[in-house]
């Protein structure tokens, strides 16, 4: 027996008194309640202030009761846990809000026929119509502009992790990093200046694309070059070991290597593009016709026609319920191709044995 039992005192322990696990359920439960009562009492309207005011309860109740049970030191963790998930809801919240307004106005008029009819001769004003025309222009400008974004950042990216070094290295970065920050609407008008006033191009979907690409090449080269990086150093001095020149290197071992994470940089820098519509207004203008060619005359794409729709439609109407169809397309777009770079980044990941 231990001394301690035979004095007949109890051991002691070295863990203080802890709250239950349901224990931050029921102070969220209280908070919204509190935050609906002051909302209520004070005649506050708007939801986002009873939710503001029920997070504020949450974190100071938080506190205060977990203080008083475990502690200053517990609750100062339980404080930081609480400012996490009130972030997190924070950022959920209006993103869900978006998705369930988006989805339940789009719904009215998505179907077949919205997604394999043009406008034609139909006016904003009438129902029917659809977004075929709109919906082939923007596969044909953000495809040309991954044709041209996609060997310029991915050979960009090589040259700065592979052969990159000296002055002329730290100018290509610095460029790329100012190259991120530019604004949609400077590209449009760098195209518009140099390829339609200087040139004396007409407006195309070609033209759109080329804004596009400045602004896909720098995410581009940022996600490459840090799937570069990534690889071994150990795969490349053994090919070089073996007599292997250093293109064939890069050819065939450290692209091979990381083409899991470059594919799926390249579908985020699409989707960032997806939905500009800058470029497109300055560059491509729209049209209600179905315009098959990129190269001549104006082009419509899913963003112009979202924007020509809504600002026709006066707040309501056949245009109102088109122009949310056609963000719910352009969503539906860009979600898949997000579930498609995680899913190719899942399939490419390095498989580690047991």
């Amino acid at each position: 027996m231990s001394n301690a039992t035979l004095s007949g005192k109890r051991p002691s322990s070295l863990r203080g008194a802890t709250l239950p696990k349901w224990f931050p359920y029921l102070v969220a439960a209280g908070s919204v309640a509190l935050g609906l009562g002051i909302s209520a009492a004070a005649g506050l309207d708007s939801s986002i202030q009873w939710a503001l005011i029920a997070a504020l309860l949450f974190v100071l109740g938080t506190y205060g009761i977990s203080a008083r049970v475990e502690g200053r030191r517990q609750a100062k963790d339980r404080v930081a846990t609480s400012l996490v998930w009130v972030a997190f809801l924070l950022a959920v919240i209006p993103l869900a809000s978006l998705v369930w307004e988006t989805v339940k106005r789009g719904v009215k008029v998505l179907d077949g026929y919205f997604l394999t009819h043009s406008m034609g001769v139909v006016t904003d004003t009438e129902p029917g119509g659809g977004i075929y025309h709109a919906l082939l222009g923007t596969l044909e400008q953000v495809g040309l502009a991954t044709l041209i974004s996609v060997p310029v950042g991915v050979l960009t990216a090589i040259y700065l992790v592979e052969y990159g070094r000296g002055k002329l290295a730290k100018a290509v970065t610095f460029f790329v990093d100012v190259m991120t920050g530019i604004p949609s609407i400077v590209a449009g008008l760098f195209i518009l200046s140099l390829w339609i006033v200087i040139l004396g191009m007409g407006y195309s979907g070609f033209a759109g694309s080329m804004a596009l690409s400045i602004l896909m090449i720098p995410v581009v080269v940022r996600s490459t070059e840090e799937m570069l990086k990534l690889v071994p150093n150990e795969l490349r001095e053994a090919s070089l070991a073996l007599g292997v020149p250093k293109w064939r290197t890069i050819l065939k071992v450290v692209v091979p290597t990381s083409i899991g994470g470059i594919t799926t940089g390249v579908m985020l820098a699409i989707a960032r593009i997806t939905g500009e519509t800058a470029p497109v207004l300055l560059l491509v203008w729209g049209t209600n016709f179905i315009n098959s060619n990129p190269f001549s005359d104006p082009q419509a794409s899913l963003p112009m026609y979202i924007y020509l729709q809504w600002a026709n439609s006066g707040g309501s109407g056949a245009a109102y319920d088109r122009a949310w169809a056609a963000a719910l397309t352009l969503i539906a777009f860009i979600m898949i191709l997000n579930l498609g770079a995680r899913g190719i980044a899942r399939w490419k990941a390095p498989k580690t044995g047991r």
